[in-house]
Parts: C-alpha cells; sequence; structure tokens
C-alpha cells in the first residue's frame, strides 16, 4: 500500500515555499527534511504573494493509502518576514482558521511542527529577521466534525500532529492481519506481550523498559487480539493507551474504533458514580464534551487517582472476562493509561 505525509508535512511545506518566495525564489516544489524519514519533495499548489513582506503558501494534503479526512485538501500557510534588534532569526507559528485548540485553549499544534519548522524554516531564516507563520485549513473546522478529535481534546478544527512525517496506512482493516501475524510471532519467544495502541502508547512502553520484542500495536482491535492472545497461549499481558480510547474497555467495547460506538462520557459518569463523588461533580462531568476535558476536570478536583484506578481495574477485569467468554483460558493482565502526552495518569 502507498504511503504519504502526515499533516505537518504540508503545513511546513506551504511554509517553506512562501518563505523562499519573501526571499526571492519562487518554487513549484519544495524538498523537506522529514527527520528520521530522510528528505521528501512536496508539490506546492500555489503562491499568492500579498506584500514584500507578506506571502501564502498552499500544498494539497496526500496521506497515501490511509481512509484519512484530510485526503486532497488545502494546507495553507500565512508567513510574514519582520525586522528584529536580534541577531538570532525566530519564527512563531499560529493557528488560523480551521486550526482546532487543546482543552486548554492552546493551538493544536504538536512537536512534530515545531521540529520539522526547526529543521527546515529556521536556516533559511535571514539575521535580525522574524518571521511569523500562521497555518490555514479551510476545511478544517467542517471536517473536524466527522472525526474524533474531540474524543481527544482537540475543538474547532483539526490539528498539526504526528509522530513522524510519514502517514502509513493504519486505519485499513487488511492491517489485522499484520498485527496478528506479529503478534503470532513475538509469542512465541515472549511470555508477557504488550499491547499498544499507536506511536504515543508505544513511546510510553519503551520508556517503561519493555522491549521492542514484547510490543505488539492493535490499532482499535484490542478484543480480537486479546482473544488471539490467549489462543497463543501467552501467560502475561500489558496493555498500555490513551486513556480517553483504553476507558471504552471498562464498558464492554473492545473494538475502540469511534465508528464502531462512543460510550466515555457514560462511562466516567457511571465510574463517578459507582465512586460516590459530589453529585455536582457526577453533573459537571455528564455535562463534558471530551475524556480529556473530564480528567482536567478531575484533576482539578483531585478526584482524578481514584477514578482512573477504578477504571484501570475495570479495564483489566474486563478484558479478562473477554478472553474467558471466547477461549475459556485466564491470562494475567495489566492496565496502564497515559495522556496525550505520554505522561502516566496514575501516579506511581
Amino acid at each position: 500500500m502507498k504511503t504519504g505525509y502526515t499533516l505537518p508535512v504540508f503545513a511546513i511545506a506551504s511554509a517553506k515555499a512562501a518563505l523562499l518566495y519573501l526571499l526571492g525564489e519562487h518554487h513549484n516544489q519544495v524538498t523537506l527534511n522529514l527527520l528520521e524519514a530522510g528528505r521528501g519533495n512536496i508539490p506546492i499548489a500555489q503562491l499568492l504573494p500579498i506584500d514584500r513582506y507578506t506571502c501564502l503558501g498552499m500544498s494539497i494534503s496526500e496521506p497515501g493509502d490511509n481512509l484519512d479526512l484530510t485526503a486532497g485538501i488545502a494546507v495553507w500557510a500565512w508567513v510574514q518576514i519582520t525586522e528584529t534588534n536580534n541577531p538570532c532569526p525566530r519564527y512563531v507559528l499560529e493557528a488560523g482558521e480551521g486550526i482546532g485548540k487543546k482543552s486548554t485553549g492552546e493551538p493544536a499544534i504538536y512537536q512534530l511542527t515545531y521540529k520539522l519548522a526547526d529543521a527546515n524554516l529556521l536556516p533559511l531564516i535571514p539575521p535580525y529577521r522574524s518571521v511569523t507563520i500562521r497555518f490555514i485549513l479551510p476545511e478544517g473546522r467542517e471536517i473536524a466534525k466527522r472525526t474524533s478529535n474531540q474524543a481527544f481534546g482537540i475543538l474547532e478544527g483539526l490539528s498539526l500532529l504526528g509522530t513522524t512525517a510519514i502517514a502509513h496506512p493504519l486505519s485499513v482493516e487488511e492491517k489485522l492481519e499484520e498485527f496478528r501475524w506479529d503478534l503470532q510471532s513475538k509469542a512465541q519467544s515472549n511470555q508477557e506481550i504488550v499491547f499498544y495502541i499507536g506511536a504515543n502508547s508505544q513511546q510510553v512502553a519503551k520508556n517503561l523498559g519493555y522491549l521492542d520484542s514484547q510490543l505488539v500495536q492493535t490499532a482499535n482491535w484490542i478484543g480480537v487480539l486479546l482473544v488471539e492472545a490467549a489462543l497463543l497461549a501467552v501467560k502475561s499481558l500489558v496493555i498500555i493507551g490513551y486513556h480517553g480510547k483504553l476507558l471504552k474497555l471498562a464498558g464492554g467495547i473492545f473494538n475502540t474504533s469511534s465508528h464502531i460506538a462512543d460510550a466515555r462520557i457514560d462511562i466516567l459518569v457511571n465510574c463517578a458514580v459507582r465512586n460516590k463523588l459530589p453529585i455536582d461533580v457526577i453533573n459537571k462531568i455528564a455535562e463534558m464534551a471530551t475524556a480529556e476535558a473530564v480528567h482536567d476536570y478531575l484533576k482539578l478536583c483531585q478526584y482524578d487517582q481514584i477514578i482512573f484506578q477504578d477504571l484501570t481495574d475495570c479495564i483489566t477485569r474486563k478484558s479478562q472476562d473477554y478472553i474467558y467468554k471466547y477461549t475459556e483460558k485466564q491470562i494475567a493482565i495489566k492496565t496502564i493509561l497515559c495522556d496525550r502526552q505520554g505522561n502516566l495518569v496514575l501516579k506511581p
């Protein structure tokens, strides 16, 4: 299957083309340093100079053979150069129309975008100059309504998010067979297997000291891979992932795709009732739109540890019950929840 690039790549490509134009170079294609992924050539669809200090650049998102709603959308960057008294060049990244906000109110522009900007834009900025870059996704707000962004705490638009520059096709159903093969291979030499959903939880697992030979990606197919692990006689499992995804397991939902089912707020409310939280806290949770917002609120109220300990225990128990239901086998399971930044939800 064809790979493509993640959204931050096209954002930086648009910005680089606009910046080069302001520096006297007109390019219909830019070459980017894609960090560990090498180099890549990104076509530039349009350049619109506004004045001698300001230019708009635009590229078209191409994520490859992914079921990605951003395929074919325009990715604009508004770039403006200003003079400064500082000999060291600098840049500022801003969120324009269509770029969402985190639950904290900050722009949904993540670390990969800044790393790409450091590698590709910073070397071009002359001394005593500063560059402001405002990313714009004209279709972002509408597309976001058809995604699970709100469940991840991204509001009013899309995020410039990615762990690598390359967009690998992980959303198509055929990928399940690759995950199953990986599990079958690693179960032959490891009695303890570590399930992770995506790149964020993979890094958490590595930080905790688990070996690559133990790590198996599940994406949304946790249920089928739990059963597969039991049939392969795996002795113990560790499940690591973002709490906003994994808490669905506490409600008996073992395919975590937002297109299958979503009862996260209901699960959190039920947990709050079970732990006898004050009624005003329970009502507040019920009104919230995302699991991320609930987590932030519970931390503020200092109820996060009791609630997420209960959820962690519930996920472990429900996972063991799920395995036994379909295989009549028992596996020791440990659940580790993290937030979107990779921080552990429960204190050690």
